[in-house]
């Protein structure tokens, strides 16, 4: 620490030194990084085995206009976070442990990697995301329902 109780290290990134705020390019590439994101062929294959959850955090509009992927948990973004917290009290019963294997979709992949950055936060290790979101799924001709 220095003499103004600033750490060393410095202020995270939008502080008052040189460096730049992260563009969501920059972001998006740094919170990928910190997990393995899958593909819509194996995140089928783990669902379908009972080895994870499919969560879809789609607005309704989408799910209307594109249809449902059979079997996920369809959570809202803006509650996963309260949703999915094993030790939260608004907690799902699917939100069992901080192991939970939480496969998060969006429309094309993009929010859901934020949403999976979010729960990793909260514990959640083993959370990921979905390459391409639900139009992935769609065009792997993986199973949609109206």
């Amino acid at each position: 620490m220095t003499g103004g109780g600033i750490p060393q290290d410095g202020p995270p990134h939008g502080g008052a030194d040189d460096r730049l705020p992260l563009g969501i390019d920059e972001l998006l590439e740094h919170v990928r990084s910190g997990y393995a994101r899958v593909e819509a062929r194996e995140a089928y294959e783990a669902a379908h085995a009972g080895e994870a959850l499919l969560v879809d955090i789609r607005y309704a509009a989408l799910r209307e206009r594109d249809g449902l992927i059979p079997g996920a948990l369809v959570v809202e973004r803006n509650e996963l976070e309260w949703r999915l917290d094993p030790r939260g009290s608004h907690r799902l019963p699917e939100a069992t442990s901080h192991d939970l294997r939480a496969i998060v979709i969006c429309n094309e992949g993009y929010a859901s990697s934020l949403a999976a950055a979010s729960l990793h936060q909260l514990g959640l290790h083993r959370a990921t995301d979905l390459v391409g979101g639900f139009q992935a799924w769609k065009a792997a001709g993986l199973p949609v329902t109206s």
